[in-house]
């Protein structure tokens, strides 16, 4: 069994009560807006990795020439369904993020939002994104991650266990700890809910 066959079935399981959650999630994290602001910088051709059920597509730019991958084919079912809804052309295409079936030096834009948190090995996956981005090509980047306040670091480190187990997701990870190793700089960066939630762009070199 692959590392992310786990983390397919789960979300192959949960797909129909994922926007639910989240609705949920965003009002408790103070999340909303954030993802309109940050997908304000999207540019070009332009790859949503885990791009679920696409509750990202209504705040794309106009002009943005959208491709998405995620590893469930329920959730994307659900997104092929709201792009639809929406009138949005978008590629859609099964795929796992440690190994993109994609060219190297080919999008301008690459967006991942409470993924990184999920995949496996998240530094693999933006290795990835590194290299199907153009030199030059902006990450976009969103989710949540290990607080640098000592109590609320402390809370994650009890819950995270039961995080990893039943959600298929850690609150421990932040990935400025490896952005920079595999050849991003970081632009801009702001932290947000007691430190938990992370936004941030950075640039290919």
């Amino acid at each position: 069994m692959s590392e992310t066959e786990p983390v397919r079935r789960f979300y192959d399981k949960r797909a129909s009560a994922y926007d639910g959650w989240l609705r949920h999630y965003e009002k408790w994290t103070g999340l909303t807006g954030t993802r309109a602001r940050l997908l304000s910088h999207a540019r070009g051709r332009t790859l949503e990795l885990a791009v679920g059920t696409g509750a990202n597509f209504v705040h794309y730019p106009p002009g943005v020439r959208l491709s998405g991958i995620d590893l469930s084919p329920a959730m994307l079912s659900l997104a092929r369904r709201r792009a639809g809804e929406l009138n949005l052309e978008v590629e859609l295409r099964l795929g796992d993020a440690h190994d993109l079936d994609l060219p190297a030096d080919h999008f301008d834009t690459a967006v991942t939002t409470l993924s990184m948190s999920a995949i496996p090995d998240c530094r693999r996956a933006a290795a990835e994104l590194e290299r199907v981005l153009k030199p030059g090509g902006k990450l976009l980047l969103l989710d949540h991650v290990r607080s640098p306040i000592a109590p609320v670091r402390w809370l994650e480190r009890i819950i995270d266990p039961l995080t990893t187990r039943f959600g298929h997701f850690s609150l421990l990870r932040d990935p400025l700890d490896y952005l920079v190793a595999v050849g991003f700089d970081i632009e801009h960066c702001e932290r947000s809910r007691w430190g938990i939630i992370e936004l941030l762009v950075a640039r290919k070199r």
